[in-house]
């Protein structure tokens, strides 16, 4: 049977470089991160993915000066998973001194190797410790003019995988008797509709069923809704791509949860699924009537 391969990439560089957001990003990714590792259980670390059998296939590790006497151990710890054919790779991140300065002012924190004195003597200190492990990197990104948006982009170029970028939407049908879904980005209500409880052969079915669904989407203004409304979610999933934003939760609502707001939910899914969108379909108050 074939060994399952394992990703192994270390997050490292400057202190207020953006390492706290890259390590966000990759989490996104799907990578499993561990923040301020001492380099000594690099190993460690990439053989529980490998016993994992699959389940972690993708570790992100953040090693920085926090780790302060393990920090030196890095390198021999790299050149460890290099000798038994484990090759991380290394991401560094750096900034001009002025970013620097300007981003822990704005946090009001210090710097980690400043002690009693500046910021800037810190910043100094750490680039001449980090000087070599610069060198070795993969893949160096200078975060001085990126804002968070930028680098997260640049992140997902070098680590993600094809489809993981693309918008993943939660649709959640429900009533408005129970209450909204306290988790939705966006809410559409389709009271506006006739209520197929008050046709009584209908009434026992859901909007599951091809006979309500038929009679939901035979409603006027219902085609023209999910028309519109499906080229509104076009426009937000473009929108969220540019922010780096990948989940969306809409819910759809009626009264009870029952017939409109299900079958419009379907229909919704579909067209977003359509789009290349990852759907995932919940009728939260279908049976609860």
């Amino acid at each position: 049977m074939t060994t399952p391969t394992l990703d192994l990439a270390i997050i490292t560089g400057l202190s207020g470089a953006g390492r706290s957001t890259a390590a966000k990003c990759l989490e996104d990714l799907g990578w499993f991160v561990v923040d301020n590792l001492p380099p000594a259980l690099l190993s460690t670390m990439a053989e529980l993915g490998h016993r994992s059998g699959g389940a972690v296939s993708r570790i992100a590790v953040v090693v920085d000066v926090r780790g302060r006497a393990f920090f030196s151990d890095l390198r021999a710890a790299v050149a460890a998973l290099d000798a038994r054919g484990m090759h991380p790779r290394m991401l560094f991140l750096e900034a001009s001194d002025d970013a620097l300065i300007r981003r822990f002012d704005h946090v009001r924190r210090p710097h980690p190797l400043q002690g009693d004195e500046r910021v800037v003597d810190g910043i100094g200190r750490e680039r001449a410790l980090l000087a070599e492990l610069r060198g070795e990197a993969d893949l160096v990104l200078d975060t001085t003019d990126l804002n968070v948006h930028e680098l997260r982009s640049k992140i997902d170029a070098a680590f993600g995988q094809p489809g993981a970028n693309r918008l993943n939407a939660t649709v959640v049908s429900f009533g408005y008797k129970y209450g909204l879904p306290l988790d939705a980005d966006l809410v559409a209500d389709c009271r506006f509709l006739p209520n197929p409880h008050w046709v009584e052969e209908l009434r026992p079915y859901t909007g599951r069923d091809p006979q309500v669904r038929s009679y939901v989407l035979a409603q006027p203004g219902a085609q023209e809704f999910l028309d519109q409304y499906a080229a509104l979610l076009r426009l937000v999933g473009e929108g969220y791509a540019r922010e780096g934003k990948r989940y969306l939760t809409l819910a759809v609502g009626c009264t009870g949860g029952k017939h409109r707001s299900v079958a419009m939910a379907e229909q919704l899914g579909a067209r977003l699924a359509a789009d290349g969108v990852g759907v995932r379909v919940v009728h939260r108050d279908l049976g609860r009537e």
